[in-house]
């Protein structure tokens, strides 16, 4: 039987962070993952496809130059699932082998095949013949992931009624589809479809979609997609999905009826935790598969640790990639630094894409925060004008008081790579002093940070000069200052 310091199960951004962080501290490692899973559903058929299906639309849609040369401007004009398909298959093969190589190099063991635990110190690995191998670890790390929560009453054939990872093997752009579910997947892809053409129907049970996000933000993504013909059902939800010959019928509680050739269910994701046995680790895991743990990540049993999306919210590659890390260094002892939750930023893959780092105006407002904010437009910027972007824009806030950021949010392109400037001047506790007086190259979106800077910087120069002159200059003693 073979004997490993840990045992990760699960090839994902989390688990592959875990195994060679513990391979880099001369820890003996190994990692279980399922045939054809290599990278876990991030690699397969989440993040890494789905992103690059975007950039793919992106690039034969021609969407991004058509303030520049009309919207009749397209790279191509029959845009088929094999154009889509060969660039997602190009780099999801390159990702695979990249991983593979990172495991190797660090002398990270192998095993191939679906793991169950057998007792707190034990998985058996079953691989594709039936044989089974028995693995012990003084620590184990869970990162198996989830899958699309599916509905007992919804008949999903890979088809016409798809969920998220089965959308990928279409064998057709629709004409039409709905989206059901206006979370963080539905959108991405709402707005992938749209963009290829597609008329798009979402429905989504509550009164707004993306509610974590800052309002101003969503609001100027959901204008963008009602533009490119997208419809949006708030407050509504699916009775029944029926499939025809020609198409599906989605009937609504409320009674309405919508067709389309095609229904993706976007409802959330389900924990594979059923799959391990976990209960025979002595692990009890909720009502949607995912595993309690507490700041290490470490489970109800100590030489456990579970990170990713397995315990839930964020459930980011980014985040679950550091919830590896920390949880093996908690293991073996290694010092690590604290989590700052308000410093980790959340990125949407949507068309356009938006990000943020921090807190909204809304929490901030609830909270009694006094706070200002300062507002870059791209269409300000030289470069917005250059790339054909005159809708995205970068908003700062900024404490009335101590002069720091609080939150950053950009809507626009590269909005996800934009966020990082404010992400670390946030961290490293800057106030917003240093983006005024800071140089940007010119022309960047990266100047936006400048320009939003001063808009706030000379908001809260408005209020002091109110407060230190009265409204209409020095008084006379007993003036009135209104008029």
């Amino acid at each position: 039987m073979d004997h490993f310091d840990v045992v990760v199960i699960g090839s994902g951004p989390a688990g592959q962070k875990a195994a060679i962080a513990a391979a880099k501290l001369g820890k003996r490692a190994a990692i279980v993952e399922r045939k054809h899973m290599m990278g876990g559903v991030c690699i397969n058929t989440g993040t890494i496809p789905s992103k690059t299906l975007r950039e793919a639309v992106l690039y034969l849609t021609g969407l991004n130059q058509r303030e520049l040369y009309g919207d009749s401007y397209r790279l191509k004009s029959d845009i088929t699932v094999t154009d889509l398909a060969a660039r997602t298959n190009h780099v999801v093969s390159r990702e695979i082998d990249v991983i593979r190589h990172q495991l190797a190099r660090n002398s990270v063991m192998m095993f191939v095949g679906s793991a169950r635990f057998v007792g707190p110190n034990e998985i058996t690995v079953e691989d594709a013949t039936g044989d089974l191998k028995h693995v012990r670890g003084d620590y184990f790390v869970v990162a198996v992931g989830t899958r699309p929560a599916r509905p007992p009453s919804v008949d999903f054939d890979s088809e016409t009624v798809v969920d998220s990872d089965q959308i990928l093997g279409l064998d057709r752009v629709p004409s039409s589809m709905v989206v059901v579910g206006a979370g963080v997947i539905g959108i991405e892809y709402a707005s992938m479809f749209a963009a290829l053409g597609s008329k798009v129907t979402v429905i989504e049970k509550r009164p707004t979609m993306l509610d974590f996000c800052d309002r101003e933000i969503v609001e100027s993504l959901q204008y963008q997609l009602r533009d490119r013909g997208v419809t949006f059902r708030f407050g509504e939800s699916v009775k029944t999905v029926e499939r025809h010959p020609s198409g599906t019928l989605t009937i609504l509680e409320s009674g309405k009826v919508i067709p389309a050739d095609t229904v993706l269910y976007s409802a959330g994701r389900q924990g594979v935790s059923d799959e391990l046995d976990v209960e025979a680790a002595g692990l009890t895991a909720d009502s949607r598969g995912r595993l309690k743990v507490d700041e290490n990540y470490r489970t109800e049993v100590e030489h456990i640790y579970a990170v990713g999306d397995i315990i839930g919210f964020p459930a980011l590659a980014a985040t679950s990639m550091e919830q590896g890390r920390r949880a093996t260094y908690h293991a073996f002892g290694e010092p690590v630094g604290v989590v700052n939750d308000d410093l980790q930023p959340i990125g949407i893959y949507a068309i356009p894409e938006l990000s943020f780092v921090g807190r909204t105006e809304d929490q901030l407002t609830a909270a009694n925060v006094p706070f200002e904010v300062g507002v870059a437009r791209y269409r300000e910027l030289a470069r917005g004008a250059i790339i054909g972007d005159s809708y995205g824009l970068l908003k700062l806030l900024v404490h009335a008081e101590e002069r720091t950021l609080l939150g950053v949010h950009a809507f626009g392109s590269n909005a996800a790579e934009l966020v990082h400037i404010g992400q670390t001047v946030m961290g490293l506790g800057g106030t917003i002093d240093y983006l005024v007086d800071a140089v940007f190259n010119y022309p960047t979106l990266a100047e936006g940070y400048k320009v939003a800077a001063l808009d706030a910087v000379n908001k809260m120069r408005a209020i002091e000069r109110v407060r230190t002159k009265g409204l209409t200059g020095d008084l006379d003693a007993g003036e009135s200052p209104l008029p």
